[in-house]
Formats: structure tokens, sequence, C-alpha cells
């Protein structure tokens, strides 16, 4: 199982540049980042600087959308990264969520993601292909590699990431969850002609290590806040109760009134208070080492990849080196 750590850009970058600086020596092989323009600074300017000060590191962000940057733009940048420092960049790609609403745009559909996933590697990795009716090349680009893993959580964004991803990224770690929406994305891949095992699954989710569970789920409770969004989504689409999404993802947001977007993905987010401790206790990984060692080995029976922690609460540095030192070596052996 490989190890991911995804943190917001803020500023100072040096911080976030530092911080994985030492997930890389603690053994962690991707560095993700969100990406929503407004609230933080931009990522891939940022990417550079990581790039520059690790060896293996892949970096990218968890998510970018096809909304924000024109396709052709978004390409460029990845593949000038991967000129200046080898291939070692992922474009982790949604509808867009916080960066769309916070600028006061609907996130994008389904048909323009698909669309814009094979448009930006395409074009990344040196293919000519046609964008808005035109026919476009990177001349520059020789050999290139991109790979592109896309976020999903309902059945037709499910469905897209096995007809169309390199990687399929789940933003929760409950384990029933992951095994119904891996297997959704798999059955997808294979009416689609693909082979299934070719696709990378990546669970991301917050991780607290310590014996508190109280404040580590205070901590991490953010999360549920931050599900709630896409989950808001699926109901409006699908109602309540429905045959084709479980419960076990939608019960919870009965209780949710709205969404402040200045608290995102942050500790102490006000918005979450509806955010029941089972829900925390699921999608997240909490408690002592041995807790996230066994709910790992679980994940990783369920075909999970590789596990991005989410490291936005009062313990960045001990989660990195807790993960480092106990946990990524259980996990590799």
């Amino acid at each position: 199982m490989d190890f991911g750590l995804v943190l917001q850009t803020d500023p100072p970058a040096s911080a976030v540049v530092d911080l994985m600086r030492r997930a890389e020596r603690q053994g962690f092989t991707y560095g993700w980042t969100f990406d929503s323009a407004v609230l933080w600074q931009e990522p891939f300017v940022i990417y550079s600087r990581i790039l520059e000060h690790t060896e293996r590191l892949v970096v990218g962000p968890m998510v970018t959308n096809p909304g924000t940057r024109t396709w052709e733009v978004t390409a460029s940048t990845f593949a000038t990264l991967n000129d200046m420092y080898g291939p070692r960049t992922v474009c982790g790609i949604g509808r867009g969520d916080s960066a769309m609403r916070v600028a006061g745009r609907k996130p994008n559909t389904l048909a323009r993601l698909g669309e814009a996933i094979d448009v930006i590697r395409d074009l990344a990795e040196g293919r000519e292909t046609e964008v808005d009716g035109q026919l476009l090349r990177i001349p520059w680009v020789k050999d290139g590699k991109l790979p592109v893993w896309m976020a999903a959580y309902g059945p037709k964004a499910l469905a897209l990431a096995g007809q169309k991803a390199d990687g399929f990224i789940l933003q929760l770690a409950d384990p029933y969850l992951t095994e119904w929406m891996v297997k959704a994305v798999r059955t997808a891949a294979v009416e689609a002609g693909r082979d299934p095992a070719s696709i990378t699954v990546c669970v991301a989710a917050p991780a607290y290590v310590g014996d508190d569970l109280a404040h580590a789920r205070d901590q991490c409770r953010w999360f549920g806040g931050m599900v709630g969004n896409h989950v808001a989504d699926l109901v409006s689409r699908y109602g309540e109760h429905s045959d084709v999404i479980p419960e076990a993802l939608t019960a919870y947001i009965r209780e949710r009134h709205g969404y402040d977007y200045s608290h995102h993905g942050r500790a102490g987010n006000p918005s979450t208070d509806f955010v029941p401790d089972d829900i925390v206790d699921r999608f997240c990984l909490l408690g002592p080492v041995e807790a996230h060692i066994e709910k790992l080995k679980t994940l990783r029976e369920l075909g999970v990849d590789q596990f991005a922690v989410y490291d936005m609460h009062d313990a960045k540095e001990a989660t990195i080196d807790a993960y480092g030192q106990h946990i990524i070596p259980a996990l590799r052996d």
C-alpha cells in the first residue's frame, strides 16, 4: 500500500513544503493538496518547490476541476512540471466543489468532466486532441505521462471513473462504502472493456493517532461536513431513500443546515456540528497505532492501493511521524 499526505496550501508556502519533505522522509510517496484559488494559495506554484526539495514524491491536486482553468493550461502546467522534475505528477480531478461554489459557479457536469479527463491527459502526454472544436497539440511534449485520477461518490460519477480514469479517489475510509464504491468502479471498467485492475484506488481521509478519541473526533469532524456537501448533491438528485445510493452514506445529513466555505476543511468548522461521532469514526482513522493498522489492512483487502492522510488538525507533524515510524512499515511488510 502506498501512502499520501494531503494538505491545504495555507500560507506560508514554505510550511507546506516542509511538511511534504517530512512526509517523504517518513515513507510517504504522494503529496496532495486542495485546489481552490480563492480559499488557498495557488498549488501549482507550490508543487514546483515541493518537487525541487524532494526526490521521489509524486504531487498533484486532490482535486482540481475542469472549470477554474482552461484544459490546455492545466495540461501544459503538468507537462512543464514533469519536464522539469521527471514524471512525478498526478492529476486528481472532480466536478469542483469549493473552487466553483466559492466563485459563485455550479460544479461542472459529469459530461464536461469526462471530456476534460480525456483532453487533459492527451495534451499532457503529447497527443493531438479537440478542444472546443479546435484541434490542439502541445508540440514540445515528448513521451509525456500524466495519470488522471477521478474523485467520485454517486453512481454516475463512479461509472465515469471506471470508464475513463487511471485512478479512483474516494474521500472517506468507511469499509462498507469503500467496498460498494470500488465494486461500482470496477464493474463500469469491465463494461467499458477496460482491465479493472489497471485503475488505482486511493482512499483519502483524516487520520489522528492517539488515545484521546473525543479530541481526535473534534479535530476531524470537519471531514463529515465536507463529505456532506457531496452527499447533499446526491440526495437532491436521487432522493433521501434511493436504491442506487447506500443509506449508510446519506442518512447523517438530515440535520445539515447550510455550509460556510470560509471554514472548509478546517478543524473546529462550526458548519459540521450535525456530524455524529459514529460518522467521524467510520469515515476517518482515529485511535492508537493498532487501530489504524487494522483498518488499513481491511481497506487493502478491499482493493485500496493508496491511503492519503488528510492532515488538517493540531497534530500534523505527530501524525506524519507516527505513520512513518509505525503504520507505513506495517502495511508495507
